[in-house]
């Protein structure tokens, strides 16, 4: 049986393509929401699900929603990571493994940027490939799961 993933996006990631390329890449949103179904089929998982939101609440609602079908998140929560316990909390309670993406390197950014408040109960963090970050975190989960 496939492993089922269900990928989150979270605030402003809508707009890739146009926010701030220099940092985020010029590819547009539907362009890399399409890479990760093909990289999901190529490791032989199951896209549970793509989701996008720029309300906290509306995350939480899915992680909880979904808690039971799927065995590994993808999540990209933009910069609720850095202050979201509501979000962490919701990641901690629903017991499926979650890697932490981004497509920048938070490190190198910003000193607000460098501390992630979801890490902790996060399975793994993968920062600064650009699109690709979303691929190496599928690729972990597919072993880790």
């Amino acid at each position: 049986m496939k492993k089922k993933v269900l990928v989150i996006h979270g605030p402003n990631l809508n707009l890739l393509g146009e926010r701030e390329p220099g940092i985020y890449g010029k590819e547009d949103f539907e362009s890399i929401n399409r890479d990760i179904r093909l990289w999901t089929e190529e490791l032989g998982l199951e896209l549970l699900e793509i989701y996008q939101s720029n309300c906290e609440g509306e995350i939480i609602g899915k992680l909880q929603e979904l808690r039971h079908e799927a065995d590994g998140i993808v999540a990209n929560m933009g910069a609720y990571t850095h202050y979201s316990i509501a979000i962490r909390d919701a990641i901690a309670s629903v017991h499926i493994p979650c890697v932490e993406v981004h497509l920048s390197n938070v490190h190198s950014r910003e000193e607000f940027r460098h501390k992630s408040v979801i890490a902790p109960v996060c399975a793994g963090v993968v920062c600064g490939f650009g699109k690709y970050s979303y691929r190496l975190a599928l690729e972990g989960l597919a072993h880790f799961m």
